[in-house]
């Protein structure tokens, strides 16, 4: 007995009626690949089968059912064997799986053949962010979620990419081969881009292969799809597909970007520089874990704001910050960041979040401790 059912029937009409129906969209998109489109052809036939099999096996249990039910005075009959049906019920699903294996094997050959690419792109997943590394083009760059904690907190209203965008999308060219070589640094992630039909799992000391050819330019974008830590939900992937004239353009711009910083590295900075530039380096990298302030989230994020590590020796701030702490969760960021980023942020955590340590890491001395390294 429904006790309130005034209750019931406002759950009712709030279901109908939410906002946050959007689409009733249950089906898979067809993509923007040719591989995509296999892919969802192939899921539309297996589907059409199954609904057909499945009306074709209950219209025979519900005609049997009220046909020979007990009340007409049927009587069941009494057989135990019979050649034809069982060659008939062996036969017909044998050509079924037949017929539902020859296309399902076509798809996978194609989404498998990673031969004859035009561009190779390593894949690299880190807590939780994405590095894409153009084999033998001498570019390579992290690409970042950009939704602000206001949005995260609910404090600021949501945009139409919501936890989906980044401040360095991969770029790919239109009607090219691009070949990915997907692994990770840290855990195991996992880069999906359903418009692309791309998904593959990044595990550390693993290398696996996948592509795309994208037809059409446009921005399509995924997220990582394994649990890798308590920021997974922040670790989008948007890929840009562009003209090969505009992506020429990008990649030569990338280039002299690349060159730029390596000028950068042996420039005569001043503190004030080098905080200025920190301060960007972390919001993007650190405030997540420390939060904006520097006042973390302990004990597994400790404080930076009034820290023996911001007030202690400069060589060991460094080291913390280029490889890591064994045993936590801090991570080494001696491949994720160049040594003008370094210097930046390891200056502007000693010089500001409430610390006037006063000092300054060049990064010539990020470059020294770099090779010392090695």
């Amino acid at each position: 007995m429904m006790r309130h059912p005034r209750l019931w029937m406002g759950l009712l009409v709030g279901v109908l009626h939410s906002s946050a129906q959007g689409a009733w969209d249950v089906n898979m998109h067809r993509g923007a690949t040719e591989v995509s489109r296999s892919v969802f052809d192939l899921h539309m036939t297996i589907f059409w089968i199954c609904v057909i099999i499945g009306v074709l096996v209950f219209s025979v249990m519900i005609w049997s059912m009220i046909i020979h039910r007990r009340s007409t005075g049927q009587q069941p009959a009494h057989f135990h064997e019979n050649t034809r049906v069982e060659v008939l019920w062996t036969v017909i699903p044998l050509l079924i799986l037949i017929g539902m294996a020859v296309p399902a094997t076509r798809t996978l050959i194609d989404i498998y053949d990673t031969s004859e690419s035009d561009v190779d792109i390593q894949v690299t997943g880190y807590q939780w962010k994405w590095h894409y590394k153009y084999l033998g083009e001498d570019v390579e760059f992290f690409s970042n979620l950009t939704t602000s904690r206001e949005q995260m907190n609910n404090l600021a209203p949501k945009g139409e990419h919501y936890l989906l965008e980044v401040d360095n999308p991969l770029v790919v060219p239109v009607g090219a081969k691009v070949r990915f070589l997907i692994t990770a640094a840290d855990v195991i992630h996992s880069w999906w881009v359903p418009a692309l039909a791309v998904k593959k799992d990044a595990i550390p000391g693993f290398i696996n292969e996948s592509w795309t050819r994208i037809e059409e330019p446009g921005i399509y974008r995924g997220q990582c799809t394994e649990l890798c830590g308590k920021d997974h939900g922040f670790m989008p992937v948007v890929v840009e597909a562009k003209s090969q004239e505009d992506y020429a353009a990008w990649l030569a711009e990338r280039k002299a970007e690349a060159a730029q910083l390596k000028e950068l590295t042996s420039k005569e900075w001043t503190r004030e520089e080098l905080v200025e530039r920190g301060q960007q380096v972390y919001q993007t990298y650190c405030s997540a874990c420390h939060q904006a302030n520097g006042e973390g989230l302990p004990p597994m994020f400790p404080a930076l704001k009034g820290s023996p590590l911001t007030a202690g020796p400069l060589d060991g701030h460094l080291n913390i910050v280029f490889n890591g702490k064994p045993g936590t969760a801090m991570a080494a960021f001696g491949r994720q960041l160049s040594e003008v980023d370094i210097a930046a942020v390891v200056t502007y955590e000693r010089n500001a979040l409430g610390n006037s340590v006063g000092d300054m890491l060049t990064p010539q001395d990020v470059l020294a401790f770099k090779q010392a390294q090695e």
